[in-house]
């Protein structure tokens, strides 16, 4: 199979079903975000490669199962309104994130100020992912009525994990974190 189709070379792209949209459509921007902070997630766990501590290999085990969820949640925001999702959501993914964010932000100092984005790379590249998901988020809450709504919840929890992701990271690896009122 060839990499390229060449059927977008004037702009338009499948939704899943076939049907053509602009590359430029809402539901086109909501799942490539979705991507872009995926790929993100994995350029954060790269920088964790020559790094080792006690709990890497379950912050691994936990965002691969991010990673492939997150491929879902494009996939079903990638289906046309009145078509049948193939993958859906249960909410299940989202007490499993929630229970994740409460254990490692237990471990972490409580936060009386806002935190600038940064530290060790990976830390730095999850806050990115962050950012990357809050705005797949607006991105699907702008398709209204045309999008589950655990999806809408998954990227809103799938933002908090990433910001406790990149302060566990930080921690665990020894990047001090600068509050807003160190740099004044």
């Amino acid at each position: 199979m060839k990499i390229y189709t060449k059927t977008g070379d004037k702009g338009s792209t499948s939704l899943i079903y076939g049907e053509r949209v602009p590359k430029n459509d809402l539901r086109v921007d909501a799942y490539g975000t979705c991507d872009e902070a995926n790929s993100m997630i994995g350029l954060a766990l790269s920088y964790l490669k020559n790094e080792f501590f006690s709990e890497k290999d379950e912050l691994e085990r936990v965002f691969h199962k991010i990673q492939t969820t997150l491929f879902h949640v494009g996939a079903e925001l990638a289906t046309p309104k009145g078509k049948e999702v193939k993958w859906t959501l249960e909410e299940n993914v989202i007490e499993e994130l929630e229970s994740v964010i409460d254990r490692w932000d237990a471990e972490l100092q409580q936060l009386s100020n806002f935190i600038l984005p940064g530290g060790h790379p990976s830390g730095a590249a999850f806050h990115v992912a962050r950012t990357v998901t809050r705005r797949a988020e607006r991105l699907a809450v702008s398709l209204e009525d045309n999008v589950n709504p655990l999806v809408l919840s998954y990227l809103n929890r799938l933002s908090d994990i990433l910001f406790v992701a990149a302060r566990y990271v930080n921690y665990h690896l020894g990047s001090n974190e600068q509050t807003l009122h160190e740099r004044f």
